[in-house]
């Protein structure tokens, strides 16, 4: 049994249902769950006001939790990065407790991570992910991976056009890579843009950054990377990772512009490979990654391997 402590740092809670599904779901399991406070207080769009989201990120800090997660994403975590209590922080993750999320929070896995260099958790929502009508079965043998210390990497297998734009070994005639000893960074793309001239975007070199979002059309996508290649972000990676972009619908205006116009785009401005595929994102399947531990990617063919065991 593990100790789950639920906070909510980013948007208010409007799915109370979800919610309320998502702490049975984790109690069921055996797992003692603990609530915080303003878990489901609301100001304007926020979980309560930004004094009180610092707070509970504070609370969380100080739950001695194996787990922090969040409740959900939205916004809200860019507006109070400056107050965060970094050092708190930092030593609740020394002593054990591993903080998970996605979406919104990598504004908080980027700061934490640039000011302090702990490494915390890309992964699931309370709501969104437990609080499914029917949870994701990977995605729970991932958690309960994490949970048992077990959790040592991720593989996938890559769709078959990636196959022409990848790194290949003259001897097999197969796409090859290997990738050692990397920072794995990354998460919500637009929210990754957003951090761009801060002082909480990481300052990684060499490392390994996976990428997702959500309602974002193709070139709003497109538009992102942009400002990321531009900023001299992408150019400085050792691989790419994409996972799922969801949720928008293209338009008779497009003419054929779609995601892949801006996966084959990015791969004509960038000299490093970009890895399609992986199983992260706003999606029911979704892996577990640490955000800011060294990892090593090995890619055979379509298959892709990252793993930190």
């Amino acid at each position: 049994m593990s100790h789950i402590y639920i906070f909510s740092p980013s948007s208010a809670v409007r799915d109370k249902a979800a919610f309320r599904r998502g702490v049975r779901h984790l109690k069921a399991l055996g797992h003692e769950v603990e609530v915080d406070e303003a878990a489901l207080s609301s100001h304007l769009r926020f979980a309560g006001d930004d004094a009180t989201r610092v707070a509970a990120i504070g609370r969380a800090a100080a739950s001695k939790a194996d787990v922090a997660l969040i409740s959900r994403g939205g916004y809200g975590l860019t507006r109070i990065l400056p107050a965060l209590p970094y050092r708190p922080l930092a030593q609740a993750i020394e002593r054990g407790t591993r903080f998970v999320g996605l979406s919104d929070f990598t504004a908080f896995q980027c700061a934490l991570l640039a000011r302090t260099g702990a490494v915390t958790w890309a992964g699931p929502a309370l709501g969104e992910d437990f609080g499914a009508e029917q949870p994701d079965d990977i995605m729970q043998a991932c958690f309960d991976d994490l949970l048992c210390g077990q959790g040592e990497g991720s593989g996938w297998r890559l769709p078959s056009r990636d196959v022409g734009a990848l790194p290949v070994d003259r001897r097999t005639g197969q796409p090859s890579m290997r990738v050692s000893k990397a920072v794995l960074w990354g998460g919500n793309l637009s929210v990754i843009g957003s951090l761009v001239g801060t002082p909480y975007l990481p300052a990684v070199e060499g490392g390994v950054l996976f990428l997702e979002d959500v309602n974002e059309h193709p070139y709003r996508i497109e538009r992102q990377l942009t400002q990321l290649l531009h900023a001299g972000v992408l150019g400085k990676q050792k691989a790419i990772l994409l996972g799922a972009f969801t949720r928008y619908k293209t338009v008779p205006h497009d003419r054929g512009f779609k995601l892949q116009s801006v996966v084959d785009w990015l791969r004509s401005q960038v000299k490093v490979p970009v890895l399609t595929g992986l199983p992260f994102g706003h999606v029911p399947t979704k892996v577990l990654l640490p955000v800011g531990e060294r990892v090593s990617l090995m890619l055979e063919g379509r298959d892709a391997l990252l793993y930190w065991g």
